[in-house]
C-alpha cells in the first residue's frame, strides 16, 4: 500500500472519529465509545502496535489500554445480546463480558496475525458463560434444599402420571415422607433455580435474530480430542528445546503471562521476548511439517 493511500485512510479515520495524529504519538480519541466498529478495528491495530512499545504503568500506556477498552465495548454488547431472555440483568451480563474484553486486550499480540475481534469474542463469551454457570441459582439455597428440589420434581412427575393431574402438597408430602411445610419449603427453593430449554430461541439484534438457540452458546465441541495426534508429534519437538525456551512457552501459554511479565522474569525486554516466541513457534511449526531435521 502506498504512502499516499495510508495517509488518505488515516485522514478518513480522523475525520470520522475526531482524532488527530502526531509523529510518534497516538491519536487523540475524543470519545472512544462513539468510534464506529469499522474505524475501531483500524485504530485498534495502531494502538496495539504502540502499546507493545510502551512501559506498563506510564500515562501513555494507560491511555492506550483504556482507549482500546472503550473502542471495543461494542464487541461486549454484541456478545451479551446473544444471551437476552435468560432472565438476568443485561447490565450484569455486559459487566461480566467486560472482564473478558480486558483479558483479551492484555493478552493480544499483533504477531498472532488474527483480527482482534476474532481473538476477543471467545474471551468475552467465555466469561459470560462462566457467569451463567456460577449463578444458575438466582439466590443462595442450602445444599439440603437443592437436593430436595430434585426429589420433589421426581415425586411430582410420578404422581402426575398416576393421578392425571397436578398433585397437592399433601399428596407430595405423603409420597416423600415429609411434612407439608417441608414440601412447601422445597417448592419455594425451586423458584430460585432458573433453567431454559436448550432449544429455546434467543432474541437479539442483527441478522441472527430468531435463528440462534441456547444450545449454540452453551458447551463447546471438544476440539482437544482431535489434537491427540498433534500432541504426540509435538512432544519430541518440545523435548529438543532448551530449558529457557520451554520455560518461555510455559509462561506464555500455560500461565498466560504477558510478554512484559515474561521479560521481567527472564531479565530481557518485551520486544526480545516477542522475537524469542516467534522463533520458537516457527521451529515447532517447521518440525510439525517435517521440515526440521532431528538427526
Amino acid at each position: 500500500m502506498s504512502t499516499a493511500v495510508i495517509r488518505q485512510e488515516t485522514e478518513v479515520v480522523e475525520k470520522s472519529t475526531g482524532t488527530s495524529t502526531g509523529e510518534g504519538a497516538l491519536p487523540d480519541v475524543v470519545d472512544a465509545r462513539s468510534v464506529a466498529p469499522r474505524d475501531a478495528r483500524q485504530l485498534s491495530r495502531q494502538f496495539f502496535r504502540r502499546l507493545a512499545e510502551l512501559e506498563e504503568g506510564t500515562h501513555e500506556y494507560q491511555y492506550a489500554r483504556n482507549t482500546l477498552i472503550e473502542m471495543n465495548m461494542s464487541l461486549v454488547r454484541f456478545a451479551a445480546g446473544r444471551f437476552r431472555g435468560r432472565g438476568d440483568d443485561m447490565e450484569d451480563i455486559v459487566q461480566t463480558g467486560m472482564i473478558g474484553l480486558i483479558k483479551a486486550i492484555d493478552r493480544f499480540e499483533l504477531s498472532r496475525e488474527v483480527e482482534f475481534t476474532s481473538f476477543a469474542l471467545p474471551y468475552i463469551v467465555g466469561e459470560i458463560k462462566r457467569f451463567f454457570r456460577d449463578t444458575t441459582w438466582a439466590v443462595h439455597v442450602p445444599r439440603r434444599l437443592q437436593e430436595l428440589r430434585v426429589e420433589l420434581a421426581k415425586a411430582r412427575d410420578e404422581l402426575s402420571g398416576r393421578l392425571d393431574r397436578e398433585p397437592t402438597v399433601s399428596e407430595l408430602a405423603t409420597l416423600m415422607n415429609l411434612s407439608e411445610n417441608q414440601v412447601v419449603e422445597a417448592q419455594i427453593a425451586a423458584n430460585g433455580y432458573n433453567s431454559s430449554s436448550l432449544d429455546a430461541a434467543l432474541t437479539g439484534d442483527g441478522p441472527e435474530q430468531g435463528e440462534a438457540v441456547l444450545a449454540d452458546f452453551i458447551g463447546v465441541e471438544e476440539d482437544g480430542l482431535r489434537l491427540v495426534e498433534d500432541f504426540q508429534s509435538l512432544a519430541p519437538l518440545m523435548a529438543d528445546l532448551d530449558e529457557r525456551d520451554r520455560q518461555i512457552l510455559h509462561l506464555r501459554f500455560v500461565e498466560e503471562a504477558t510478554q512484559a511479565e515474561i521479560g521481567a522474569r527472564l531479565g530481557c525486554s518485551q520486544m526480545h521476548v516477542s522475537r524469542l516466541i516467534k522463533r520458537i513457534i516457527t521451529r515447532l511449526r517447521e518440525g510439525m511439517l517435517g521440515e526440521l531435521d532431528h538427526a
